[in-house]
C-alpha cells in the first residue's frame, strides 16, 4: 500500500465513531432535581393551587398569580381583606406537593 491509500482510509474510522454517536445524543438520564419531571410535577401544583382558592368560598382574590419552582409556591395579587391573604395561604398549603408558600397577596 502506498501514502496516499493509507491517508484516504485513515479518516474511516473516524466517520464510523461519529456515526455510531450520533444516535446518543438524544438519550438523556434523569437526575433527581433536575428536567422536566419536576416542571411538570411544578405546573401541577400551580394549576392545583389556583383551582383550590378559586373554589374555596370564603376567598375573594382578584388578579391572582401563583408560581411554583420545586415546590415553592408563590401568591401574588390583590384580596378584599387581611383574612383573606392568611387564608389562601392556608388554602395553597393543601395541595399535594407544596412544600412551602411564599405569600406576597396584598390587600386590594
Amino acid at each position: 500500500m502506498n501514502g496516499s491509500s493509507i491517508k484516504r482510509y485513515a479518516s474511516i474510522p473516524v466517520l464510523l465513531a461519529f456515526l455510531a454517536c450520533g444516535p446518543l445524543a438524544g438519550c438523556a438520564s434523569v437526575i433527581p432535581g433536575f428536567g422536566s419531571v419536576e416542571t411538570v410535577d411544578d405546573d401541577a401544583i400551580t394549576a392545583g393551587v389556583r383551582s383550590a382558592i378559586k373554589l374555596d368560598p370564603e376567598l375573594t382574590v382578584s388578579d391572582l398569580d401563583v408560581d411554583t419552582y420545586q415546590g415553592i409556591v408563590r401568591l401574588s395579587g390583590f384580596v378584599s381583606s387581611a383574612d383573606s391573604v392568611a387564608a389562601a395561604a392556608s388554602v395553597a398549603r393543601t395541595v399535594k406537593g407544596v412544600k412551602s408558600v411564599r405569600n406576597d397577596l396584598r390587600l386590594k
